[in-house]
Protein backbone atom coordinates (compact mmCIF):
# COMPACT_ATOMS: atom_id res chain seq x y z
CA UNK A 1 0.00 0.00 0.00
CA UNK A 2 2.89 2.31 0.82
CA UNK A 3 4.46 1.87 -2.63
CA UNK A 4 1.19 2.63 -4.43
CA UNK A 5 0.82 5.83 -2.41
CA UNK A 6 4.34 6.91 -3.44
CA UNK A 7 3.49 6.39 -7.09
CA UNK A 8 0.63 8.85 -6.82
CA UNK A 9 2.69 11.46 -4.99
CA UNK A 10 4.03 14.02 -7.47
CA UNK A 11 7.22 14.53 -5.44
CA UNK A 12 8.21 10.86 -5.74
CA UNK A 13 7.29 10.88 -9.41
CA UNK A 14 9.55 13.89 -9.96
CA UNK A 15 12.43 12.21 -8.13
CA UNK A 16 12.00 9.02 -10.16
CA UNK A 17 11.80 11.00 -13.41
CA UNK A 18 14.75 13.24 -12.60
CA UNK A 19 17.22 10.80 -11.04
CA UNK A 20 16.32 7.57 -12.83
CA UNK A 21 14.57 8.22 -16.13
CA UNK A 22 16.50 11.30 -17.25
CA UNK A 23 19.81 9.99 -15.94
CA UNK A 24 19.35 6.87 -18.05
CA UNK A 25 18.45 9.06 -21.03
CA UNK A 26 21.60 11.14 -20.55
CA UNK A 27 23.63 7.93 -20.28
CA UNK A 28 22.13 6.60 -23.54
CA UNK A 29 22.84 9.88 -25.35
CA UNK A 30 26.40 9.83 -24.00
CA UNK A 31 26.84 6.28 -25.26
CA UNK A 32 25.52 7.31 -28.69
CA UNK A 33 28.01 10.20 -28.89
CA UNK A 34 30.84 7.84 -28.00
CA UNK A 35 29.71 5.28 -30.57
CA UNK A 36 29.26 7.95 -33.27
CA UNK A 37 32.76 9.34 -32.73
CA UNK A 38 34.24 5.84 -32.83
CA UNK A 39 32.48 5.10 -36.12
CA UNK A 40 33.11 8.57 -37.56
CA UNK A 41 36.86 8.21 -37.26
CA UNK A 42 36.68 4.50 -38.23
CA UNK A 43 39.42 3.63 -35.78
CA UNK A 44 39.21 -0.18 -36.31
CA UNK A 45 39.33 0.27 -40.10
CA UNK A 46 42.25 2.69 -39.83
CA UNK A 47 44.13 0.18 -37.69
CA UNK A 48 43.42 -2.67 -40.13
CA UNK A 49 44.59 -0.65 -43.13
CA UNK A 50 47.40 1.19 -41.36
CA UNK A 51 50.09 0.50 -43.98
CA UNK A 52 47.83 0.61 -47.02
CA UNK A 53 48.66 3.24 -49.64
CA UNK A 54 46.97 6.60 -49.17
CA UNK A 55 43.86 6.95 -51.33
CA UNK A 56 44.87 3.66 -53.02
CA UNK A 57 47.55 5.37 -55.09
CA UNK A 58 49.66 2.53 -56.50
CA UNK A 59 52.13 2.73 -59.33
CA UNK A 60 52.34 -0.31 -61.58
CA UNK A 61 55.71 -1.98 -62.09
CA UNK A 62 55.02 -2.56 -65.77
CA UNK A 63 55.90 -5.52 -67.96
CA UNK A 64 59.37 -6.83 -68.22
CA UNK A 65 62.24 -5.81 -66.00
CA UNK A 66 63.48 -2.25 -66.18
CA UNK A 67 65.46 -1.40 -63.07
CA UNK A 68 64.73 2.37 -63.20
CA UNK A 69 60.98 1.86 -63.70
CA UNK A 70 60.96 -0.82 -60.98
CA UNK A 71 62.81 1.49 -58.56
CA UNK A 72 60.52 4.44 -59.38
CA UNK A 73 57.40 2.35 -58.74
CA UNK A 74 58.84 0.84 -55.57
CA UNK A 75 59.86 4.22 -54.10
CA UNK A 76 56.57 5.85 -55.08
CA UNK A 77 54.54 3.01 -53.55
CA UNK A 78 56.67 3.17 -50.39
CA UNK A 79 56.09 6.93 -50.16
CA UNK A 80 52.31 6.48 -50.54
CA UNK A 81 52.30 3.72 -47.91
CA UNK A 82 54.33 5.90 -45.56
CA UNK A 83 52.03 8.86 -46.20
CA UNK A 84 49.04 6.62 -45.54
CA UNK A 85 50.53 5.41 -42.26
CA UNK A 86 51.34 8.94 -41.09
CA UNK A 87 47.90 10.33 -41.94
CA UNK A 88 46.11 7.33 -40.43
CA UNK A 89 48.24 7.67 -37.29
CA UNK A 90 47.15 11.29 -36.86
CA UNK A 91 43.50 10.44 -37.55
CA UNK A 92 43.63 7.66 -34.95
CA UNK A 93 45.22 10.01 -32.40
CA UNK A 94 42.62 12.73 -33.08
CA UNK A 95 39.82 10.16 -32.79
CA UNK A 96 41.15 8.86 -29.47
CA UNK A 97 41.57 12.40 -28.10
CA UNK A 98 38.00 13.30 -29.08
CA UNK A 99 36.72 10.01 -27.65
CA UNK A 100 38.42 10.85 -24.36
CA UNK A 101 37.02 14.39 -24.43
CA UNK A 102 33.49 13.09 -25.08
CA UNK A 103 33.89 10.57 -22.26
CA UNK A 104 35.03 13.25 -19.80
CA UNK A 105 32.32 15.68 -20.94
CA UNK A 106 29.73 12.96 -20.39
CA UNK A 107 30.95 12.41 -16.85
CA UNK A 108 30.77 16.16 -16.16
CA UNK A 109 27.26 16.46 -17.63
CA UNK A 110 25.99 13.45 -15.67
CA UNK A 111 27.48 14.71 -12.39
CA UNK A 112 26.11 18.22 -12.97
CA UNK A 113 22.70 16.77 -13.80
CA UNK A 114 22.63 14.72 -10.60
CA UNK A 115 23.73 17.64 -8.40
CA UNK A 116 21.71 20.35 -10.15
CA UNK A 117 18.74 20.24 -7.71
CA UNK A 118 21.08 20.59 -4.75
CA UNK A 119 23.01 23.39 -6.44
CA UNK A 120 19.75 25.19 -7.25
CA UNK A 121 18.47 24.91 -3.68
CA UNK A 122 21.79 26.02 -2.19
CA UNK A 123 21.99 28.99 -4.59
CA UNK A 124 18.44 29.96 -3.65
CA UNK A 125 19.29 29.81 0.07
CA UNK A 126 22.53 31.73 -0.54
CA UNK A 127 20.60 34.37 -2.47
CA UNK A 128 18.08 34.73 0.36
CA UNK A 129 20.92 35.12 2.84
CA UNK A 130 22.45 37.87 0.74
CA UNK A 131 19.10 39.58 0.29
CA UNK A 132 18.11 39.54 3.98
Amino acid sequence: MEKAAKKQNIFWQFLEWYFIDQSLLIFKAWKNYLRFNFEYFSIPLLLRTFFSPWRRYIWAYGRGFNFKRYLDAFVSNAIFRGLGAVLRFFLIIIGIILETAIFLAGIVVLILWLFLPFITISMFIFGLQIYF
